[in-house]
């Protein structure tokens, strides 16, 4: 708590995913939440923006700030915005991680950060929260630890007063364990959403539905939202 008893502000990058749907759940027991979600011309934009909308609303974020960015969709060279790169099929779950996939957008969590540092040097809130993990991922090379330093000490260096810190709470959790912290807390699971590909249905087997389907399945716990039949 501040010196008025007011909670400090946090500015949290709420993608409407499993992972940012617990990170944001966690940052409002501390915080006085604003949330930043991007529309990036993904396949699923719309239904991520709903899902986001819904986490803000269920666990009180005091403003979600939604955004587009048309970047990503022209460069392309992403599955996820280059609509001539098919989605994949996520293939042996042990394999997953073993080198970055198609799905990798380049170097979008930089942007996404720069966006939010911004936002809270005008907000006065001195912390940034992501939900980037390291373990049971798809190895994107923007979810590793040592990038989040590298980009702690840039705001260091590149902030009118240096002290704002991008916190990274689940990087070192497994997806099971970030299901049953989910549970625990009482994340809307319900609203988020996983899926590459399907806005209507999650598909099953991309490789995000995959990790998502394991992760509930190793906490013993039911995935709430709706799968294709397979």
């Amino acid at each position: 708590m501040t010196e008025q008893g007011k909670k400090p502000r946090a500015v949290v990058c709420l993608s409407g995913g499993m992972d940012s749907c617990v990170c944001t759940t966690l940052a409002a027991r501390d915080y006085e939440v604003y949330a930043l979600h991007f529309s990036y011309g993904q396949r699923t934009e719309a239904r991520e923006l709903k899902s986001a909308e819904g986490i803000a609303r269920e666990v009180g974020v005091r403003e979600l700030m939604a955004l587009q960015m048309d970047l990503f969709r022209r460069i392309g060279g992403s599955a996820l915005t280059d609509a001539s790169i098919a989605v994949p099929d996520a293939g042996a779950e042990e394999a997953i991680g073993d080198e970055v996939p198609v799905t990798y957008v380049p170097f979008r969590n930089a942007h996404f950060l720069s966006a939010a540092v911004s936002w809270a040097e005008v907000l006065g809130a001195k912390t940034v929260i992501i939900g980037a993990v390291e373990q049971d991922s798809s190895g994107y090379p923007d979810c590793r630890p040592a990038y989040y330093d590298a980009f702690n000490a840039l705001i260091r260096q590149g902030t009118k007063e240096g002290d704002i810190r991008v916190e990274t709470p689940l990087i070192a959790m497994r997806k099971s364990e970030i299901v049953r912290l989910g549970v625990e807390l009482g994340a809307p699971f319900h609203v988020s959403w996983s899926c590459y590909s399907g806005e209507t249905e999650a598909c099953g087997v991309c490789e995000s539905c995959v990790l998502r389907l394991r992760a509930f399945r190793e906490a013993g716990a039911v995935d709430p939202i709706p799968y294709a039949a397979r």
